[in-house]
């Protein structure tokens, strides 16, 4: 196998497009971003004569030390041997680690959490890391489906919910792709942070994130108003076929008025005009496997928002947890500022 850069958009995209798994994190766009935010990454082809794979790295610089990060992939035609592609991953990445001084490769996967796969990892002397960049179970919805077939999976107090939104004629819901939004959008995201204990991302970034995906009419903002005053928003990228719900927000003020729950509706059928086939409603808490029966996690940060997002029906899909492989002792000091970061956030 060799590993080079990809630098032909339509080549990267093209290949892509051909794969099951779609993850708008693995788009030319979502490199363009990180160009934007100022990180370096590597737009990796994986060859095996013909393109067998992509992978994209970025470089990240933080207090407690500089690593390597592949998020959601490395991403691959089917049948191909997984564990041949992360040695040869390992073995290029170990040469760009001492060019770059990081001390850890950090790989977020779409792979399926199984004893294969896990075995893969372990095999190649991979670690549990200490925190998730990216969530590793996640919130689908089919919504190839009419939308009476969609509203009759839901549940029936969701159900209830936006059907009483869309009867209030003091509720409005708003698709915008304006940038000056973006800004309406954080001010309600702001107050999201403390409720679910998560830390956020300042104006900028979501403003580049914003910009990127804009250019190809690929991200919309919704608002949700409750007479007049915006009490919800979210941030929805539709990529490939696909939606997905990465940035939301919500105000308490209004606890009773359900103006969230016919904001994502609307979303959901913005996605379906598009002609995108699933909406990636992202993370959700975990199930606690120790049980005899499978029991969602209700004291996870995230058992509110998970229940939210269930109400629309759909399923489930769990990745591999966050993998770490080691190049140097250096690693051992982001380890312990993590470990004890997510200890107290409650994860």
């Amino acid at each position: 196998m060799e590993i080079r850069e990809i630098n032909n958009k339509e080549i990267w995209e093209g290949f892509l497009s051909e794969g099951k798994e779609k993850t708008f994190l693995n788009s030319w766009n979502w490199g363009e971003f990180q160009q934007a935010l100022g990180n370096k990454l590597w737009r990796l082809g994986i060859y095996d004569n013909d393109l067998i794979g992509v992978a994209i790295i970025t470089k990240v610089s933080a207090k407690r030390g500089t690593f390597l990060f592949l998020s959601h992939g490395p991403n691959l035609k089917a049948g191909i041997d997984k564990k041949e592609v992360l040695q040869s991953l390992l073995a290029y990445l170990n040469t760009v680690a001492e060019k770059e001084n990081a001390s850890f490769l950090r790989v977020s996967s779409l792979w399926e959490y199984n004893e294969e796969n896990r075995n893969i990892f372990k095999d190649l002397n991979f670690r549990d890391a200490p925190i998730h960049i990216n969530p590793d179970l996640t919130w689908k919805l089919n919504i190839s489906l009419p939308e009476e077939q969609l509203l009759a999976g839901m549940r029936k107090t969701t159900r209830y919910l936006i059907k009483q939104a869309q009867k209030n004629p003091e509720v409005e819901i708003v698709q915008s792709r304006d940038l000056k939004d973006v800004a309406e959008f954080n001010k309600i995201y702001q107050t999201t942070v403390s409720r679910h204990n998560f830390t956020p991302f300042p104006l900028s970034y979501l403003e580049k994130e914003f910009k990127a995906f804009d250019a190809e009419n690929q991200i919309s903002i919704f608002l949700g108003k409750y007479k007049g005053e915006i009490i919800s928003s979210a941030m929805v990228i539709f990529w490939q076929g696909n939606g997905f719900y990465h940035q939301g927000a919500s105000s308490q003020k209004y606890p009773k008025i359900p103006v969230s729950y016919l904001l994502q509706w609307e979303a959901i059928k913005e996605a379906k005009n598009r002609g995108c086939l699933t909406y990636n409603f992202w993370g959700i808490a975990p199930i606690i496997k120790d049980k005899k029966i499978k029991v969602r996690d209700t004291k996870h940060p995230w058992a509110g928002l998970t229940l939210f997002k269930t109400g629309f029906g759909g399923y489930e899909e769990e990745y591999i947890k966050t993998q770490d492989f080691v190049f140097s002792n250096k690693y051992w000091l982001n380890w312990a500022v993590e470990k004890i970061r997510n200890y107290k956030r409650g994860f």
